[in-house]
């Protein structure tokens, strides 16, 4: 299955017709990530009023900046149904991280029944947590190879726990057209130093900076080379396009299903 994946705080009048275009192509969910200027969940009931229908997820908040009980909070302004919601956590700039989400989970459980919990994973540790304990698990900046070498560490912790695995999710930056290649580098710099744990991350990849993604002249090679990510249950097409609508929903016409 594929989604289809923006950055929090698109205008409603981007938001909701490409929700809707995202439902009529096919795809299986909307997604939106959550940053200090703006909520990924005020986007998702953006995408709910247009698409009734699909999915929604937001990947991530991160926990060392949006306590639980805030999550919680946020969810209910918005009035979101939970039972279609995969909501995606991550560790943030927790010194700790792994610490940080196991002491966080019981609390997420407790204040928000029936949503489905998501875990940001790209080292092995966070990912056979994800395996052994939550619902989901996501994946960033992967090559098809490195992502195919996680899913099986989310594996052999649900193994561990005696469970089966848990859907495995993941962005894959997706930028088409003459400036697609300056599109993808100017996203990838900016993660690539963000913090020790992307750093540490790229490293672990050893590819060349802006090559991480897809970047295509055309739909044909977009969907050649979105096809090499045989890890991923859902293939989150993150859009790397002008927040407007013809622009958006031209990329998700490119990448659709």
């Amino acid at each position: 299955m594929r989604g289809f994946g923006v950055a929090a705080g698109l205008d409603p009048e981007v938001a909701r017709p490409l929700a809707a275009r995202c439902a009529e192509l096919g795809y299986a969910s909307v997604w939106s990530n959550d940053h200090p200027g703006a909520k990924g969940l005020g986007t998702l009931a953006e995408f709910a009023a247009a698409a009734p229908q699909i999915d929604l997820g937001v990947a991530v908040i991160a926990l060392d900046r949006t306590p639980p009980e805030q999550i919680a909070a946020d969810l209910e302004a918005t009035g979101l149904d939970p039972a279609r919601l995969w909501l995606g956590v991550g560790a943030g700039f927790s010194e700790r991280p792994l610490t940080a989400v196991r002491e966080s989970l019981p609390e997420l459980r407790e204040r928000l029944p029936g949503v489905r919990l998501v875990l940001a994973a790209m080292g092995p540790k966070m990912c056979e947590l994800a395996g052994a304990e939550l619902d989901g698990v996501f994946f960033n900046w992967m090559t098809p190879e490195f992502a195919a070498r996680a899913r099986r560490r989310v594996e052999a912790g649900a193994a561990a726990a005696n469970r089966q695995c848990p859907p495995v999710f993941g962005y894959v930056r997706t930028a088409v057209g003459p400036d697609a290649t300056d599109r993808l580098a100017k996203e990838e710099s900016f993660y690539r130093d963000l913090h020790a744990g992307y750093r540490n991350h790229f490293d672990r990849l050893g590819e060349r900076e802006g090559t991480v993604g897809v970047a295509a002249p055309d739909p044909d090679t977009v969907q050649k080379a979105l096809a090499a990510y045989t890890a991923l249950d859902t293939l989150v097409v993150r859009g790397l396009a002008s927040a407007r609508v013809e622009p958006m929903l031209a990329l998700a016409e490119a990448a659709a299903p």
